[in-house]
């Protein structure tokens, strides 16, 4: 009887497998610089499959699957627009109209935000100093 599907170990084996490498190669990145981490991480992964520090027959499923969505989960945003050039056309202006209004709000709020924040900021900062004045 199994309590956990294979697909499921699997899944945590692949996951564990480039975390680990992901992670060795973030830290090679920060001791030798050159590459950025994940591309050493890369480095390593495959030749820890070469290699056969990983099973390549555990990790297949899972990098299929990543390969297979790729296109949503890796590749430019502008790949996507290509996709959808009809909708685009149809919709373009609507689109755009909502970019921009989104991110002024967005920007708007930030702004609003960190003006209050850091306003408390000062305060507390002015009112601690204040009190170390008075201690004098």
């Amino acid at each position: 009887m199994r309590l956990i599907p294979a697909t499921l170990k699997n899944t945590v084996y692949s996951a564990f497998a480039i975390g680990i490498c992901l992670a060795i190669g973030k830290f090679i990145a920060a001791e030798f610089h050159g590459l950025p981490g994940s591309l050493y991480g890369l480095i390593l992964f495959t030749m820890s499959l070469h290699f056969s520090v990983f099973s390549a027959a555990k990790v297949q499923q899972s990098i299929s699957w990543i390969i297979s969505n790729m296109g949503v989960c890796f590749v430019p945003s502008g790949v996507g627009i290509i996709n959808h050039f009809e909708l685009i056309k149809q919709h373009g202006l609507t689109i755009v109209t909502i970019i921009f209004i989104t991110t002024f709000l967005l920007l708007t709020l930030v702004g609003l935000w960190f003006e209050r924040f850091n306003k408390i900021k000062l305060s507390d900062k002015k009112a601690s100093e204040e009190a170390a004045i008075n201690l004098r």
